[in-house]
C-alpha cells in the first residue's frame, strides 16, 4: 500500500509536469501575437511547483516575452536572466531571446545603459543565423526610437530592412529610419523616406496610413522650412478631414508656420482656433498639446512686450513632472502590491505544503503501524499454525514409537529405534508448555521406560551404517568435506524414511529452511533437479 501511494504521488507529480509541457508549448506559440491569451495560460501554473530547469527556464522566457510585448517589463521578470543562463549552450534562438529580454530588463527597470550595447553584441554574434538575430534587432531598433536614442539605431534600421522580409514589418522599419533622420536633423533623407511610406499606403489604399504619413509631412516641411507647402498641406487637411482627432495640431502646425513666415496676427488666429478645438481632448492629452501652445504663446508675448516669461511653460513642467511622479509612484505601488500579493501567495503555499506534508506523514505513519500490526498478526498467525502442525507431527510420532510393528522392514526398524532417541525429546523438552511436557512424558516411557535421554547422532549414524551397508560412512568419506552436519542429518533421516516435514519437527528447524538445505545439497553434490537425492547418493556409492 505505501509503495502503492509513493507510486501515485510520482505518477501525479509526472502527470502534473506533463500537463505544464503543453501549456507552455501552447502559451510559448501564441505568445506573440496574443499575449493576452498566452498570460492566461500560464497563470493557471504555480511556478514553485515547477521542479524541472527546463520547465522553469521555458515559464520565465514566456512570462517575460508576453510583458514586453504588452508594453513593459515588469520588476517580477528579474528571473529571465535564469532563462539566459539555462539555455546558453542549449538552444541558440530561446537564448537570444532570453539574453535580450535580460538585457532590455536590465536597461527599463534597473537603468543599467550599458544593455543597448549588449543588445548590439548579442546581434553580431559570429555565425549568429539572421533568422534569430531579427529578435534583439527589433527590440534594439524600436526602444531606442521609442526613447529617441538615435545614436548607432540607423546601421540596426537598415540591416533589419535587408535581412528580414516581412512586409509589415518593413512597413514599420522604414517608419522607424525616418523617425531616425528626423530627430538626427536630416530632413531631406527624412522626407525620402516619408514620402515612399505615402506611396506604399497609397498602392495598399490604406486611407489610415496616408493620413498618417501626410500629417507626418507637416513637421518634416516645417523643419525644412518649406512653410507655404506646409500650410497647403495643412489646408488640405482641413478640408478633407473636418474634425479630425488632430485637427489642434494642425492649426497648430499652421500657427507656427505663419509665425516663422513672419505673419503673427494670422500666426495667432491659428493658434486661437487651435486651442478652441483642443477644449474637447483629454486632460492627459491636453498637457502635452499645452507644451506646444504655450510656448507660441510665450513667443507672441515676447514680440508684444519685449520680455520673455517662462511662468506658463514652467507650469506645463511642473504638471508634466507631477504626473510623471504620479505615474512611478502609481507603479511603484502597483509593483509593491503585487509583491506584497506574491509573498502572500508564497506564504499560503508554504502553509499549504507544510499541512499537506504532515497529513501525508500522518497517513503514511498510520500505514506503516498498520502494516506492522498486520504484519504481527500473520506472523503470529502463521506461528501459530506452524505450532500446531508441529504438535500434530510430535503426536504422530509418538503414536508411532508405541505402536507394534506389523513387519520389520529395515525402514521401519530404523525409524522406531530413531524415534526413541532423536531430538523429537530435545525439541519438545525445550518448549515446556503443559502439552509438551504430556508429549515428554509418553516419549520418555517408549521402549522399556527409556528416560528420554537428548539423541546420539553417532549412534544414529551407526544404525544407519549397519541398515544400509555402511551408507553414512561412505557418504561422510566421499562428501564430509563439503557437507556441514546439518546437511549429513538430514540426509540420515531421509534414508530412514523421514518426511520432509518431520526431517523438520525432529532437528528444530523449519521446512523451507530444509527445502533450502536439499537445494544446497543438490548442489554440493551434483543431484539432478528431478532425481531422488538418496537414489543418487546410494547409485554413487554402487558405481
Amino acid at each position: 500500500m505505501l509503495a502503492g501511494i509513493i507510486m501515485a504521488s510520482i505518477g501525479a507529480a509526472c502527470s502534473r509536469s506533463q500537463r505544464y509541457v503543453q501549456i507552455l508549448s501552447h502559451a510559448e506559440s501564441i505568445a506573440d501575437e496574443y499575449p493576452d491569451s498566452a498570460l492566461a495560460l500560464i497563470d493557471i501554473i504555480e511556478p514553485s511547483e515547477i521542479r524541472v530547469d527546463s520547465l522553469k527556464a521555458q515559464f520565465h522566457l514566456i512570462k517575460a516575452s508576453i510583458h514586453d510585448n504588452l508594453g513593459d517589463l515588469r520588476v517580477s521578470d528579474s528571473l529571465i536572466r535564469f532563462s539566459a543562463d539555462y539555455y546558453r549552450d542549449k538552444d541558440i534562438n530561446r537564448a537570444v531571446r532570453s539574453a535580450t529580454l535580460s538585457a532590455l530588463y536590465d536597461y527599463w527597470i534597473c537603468g543599467d545603459r550599458n544593455a543597448i550595447g549588449r543588445l548590439d553584441s548579442l546581434s553580431d554574434l559570429t555565425g549568429l543565423p539572421d533568422s534569430v538575430a531579427i529578435y534583439p534587432l527589433r527590440k534594439r531598433a524600436y526602444w531606442s526610437t521609442k526613447l529617441f536614442e538615435e545614436t548607432g539605431n540607423r546601421p540596426v534600421i537598415k540591416r533589419l530592412i535587408s535581412i528580414d522580409r516581412d512586409s509589415a514589418w518593413q512597413q514599420l522599419y522604414r517608419y522607424w529610419l525616418y523617425s531616425d533622420y528626423l530627430f538626427d536633423g536630416q530632413n531631406d533623407s527624412a522626407l525620402i523616406v516619408l514620402n515612399e511610406l505615402v506611396d506604399q499606403a497609397v498602392g495598399s489604399k490604406s486611407a489610415a496610413k496616408i493620413f498618417d504619413y501626410e500629417y507626418e509631412k507637416l513637421g518634416v516641411l516645417e523643419e525644412q522650412g518649406n512653410y507655404s507647402e506646409c500650410l497647403e498641406l495643412a489646408d488640405r487637411y482641413l478640408q478633407k478631414e473636418p474634425g479630425s482627432s488632430v485637427e489642434h495640431y494642425i492649426h497648430l502646425w499652421k500657427s507656427l508656420a505663419l509665425f516663422n513666415m513672419g505673419n503673427r496676427d494670422l500666426a495667432i488666429q491659428e493658434l486661437g482656433m487651435a486651442d478652441s478645438c483642443a477644449g474637447g481632448i483629454s486632460e492627459a492629452e491636453k498637457g502635452y498639446y499645452n507644451s506646444f501652445s504655450y510656448f507660441l504663446n510665450t513667443m507672441f508675448d515676447f514680440q508684444n512686450t519685449g520680455r520673455l516669461r517662462l511662468i506658463k511653460i514652467a507650469s506645463i513642467n511642473n504638471r508634466q513632472r507631477n504626473n510623471l511622479l504620479r505615474t512611478q509612484y502609481l507603479q511603484e505601488e502597483s509593483e509593491q502590491s503585487a509583491l506584497e500579493i506574491e509573498n502572500q501567495r508564497l506564504i499560503l503555499k508554504a502553509k499549504s505544503d507544510r499541512q499537506r506534508a504532515l497529513l501525508i506523514i500522518t497517513v503514511l505513519a498510520a500505514l506503516l503501524v498498520t502494516g506492522a500490526l498486520t504484519w504481527y498478526a500473520r506472523n503470529k498467525k502463521r506461528k501459530a499454525l506452524e505450532m500446531l502442525e508441529r504438535n500434530e507431527i510430535l503426536q504422530k510420532l509418538v503414536d508411532e514409537s508405541k505402536t507394534t510393528p506389523k513387519d520389520t522392514s529395515t525402514n521401519d526398524a530404523l525409524r522406531r529405534a530413531m524415534l526413541q532417541q532423536l531430538g523429537i525429546i530435545k525439541m519438545v523438552a525445550e518448549t515446556p508448555t503443559q502439552q509438551n511436557r504430556e508429549m515428554l512424558r509418553k516419549l520418555s516411557s517408549v521402549e522399556n521406560g527409556k528416560d528420554g535421554s537428548l539423541v546420539s547422532w553417532e549412534n544414529v549414524y551407526g544404525m544407519v551404517d549397519n541398515l544400509y551397508n555402511g551408507f553414512y560412512s561412505g557418504l561422510h568419506k566421499r562428501h564430509g568435506s563439503v557437507l556441514t552436519d546439518r546437511e549429513e542429518q538430514i540426509i540420515a533421516l531421509m534414508v530412514a524414511g523421514f518426511s520432509t516435514k518431520e526431517i523438520s519437527v525432529i532437528t528444530g528447524q523449519t521446512a523451507a529452511t530444509i527445502y533450502v538445505r536439499k537445494s544446497s545439497v543438490r548442489k554440493k553434490l551434483g543431484v539432478p533437479e528431478k532425481e531422488d537425492i538418496v537414489a543418487f547418493l546410494r547409485q554413487e556409492a554402487d558405481d
